[in-house]
């Protein structure tokens, strides 16, 4: 099992999560943060510090698009390893439903 980042986090890309990491295995784009499978060591510390709870273990049903998402961005996006403030408008994109469709940006 490893946890991953789902779309929740697009355009809010709190970094809570971060700050609490033991290994550092957070990864930033552009509007989100994904995590790297290979390196996260499954302790859960990451997941009650999120406040949009965009932090689900994967094995939660729907979780396999957001596995291969955090697979192949945590290649490509730079690591984090420090907590940053979040986007001026965050707060306004917490609630909003299909965030990947509407505004996830690759980065590249």
């Amino acid at each position: 099992m490893t946890y991953i980042v789902n779309d929740k986090c697009i355009k809010c890309k709190l970094t809570d999560c971060v700050d609490v990491c033991p290994v550092d295995c957070f990864y930033e784009g552009k509007n989100m943060l994904v995590i790297k499978p290979d390196e996260c060591i499954d302790c859960g510390v990451c997941e009650p510090e999120c406040p949009v709870d965009a932090i689900k273990a994967d094995t939660e049903p729907g979780s396999e698009i957001w596995l291969e998402v955090n697979k192949k961005y945590s290649e490509i996006w730079p690591n984090i390893t420090e907590k940053k403030d979040p986007p001026s408008d965050h707060k306004k994109f917490k609630d909003e439903q299909n965030k990947y469709e509407k505004y996830f940006k690759e980065n590249l």
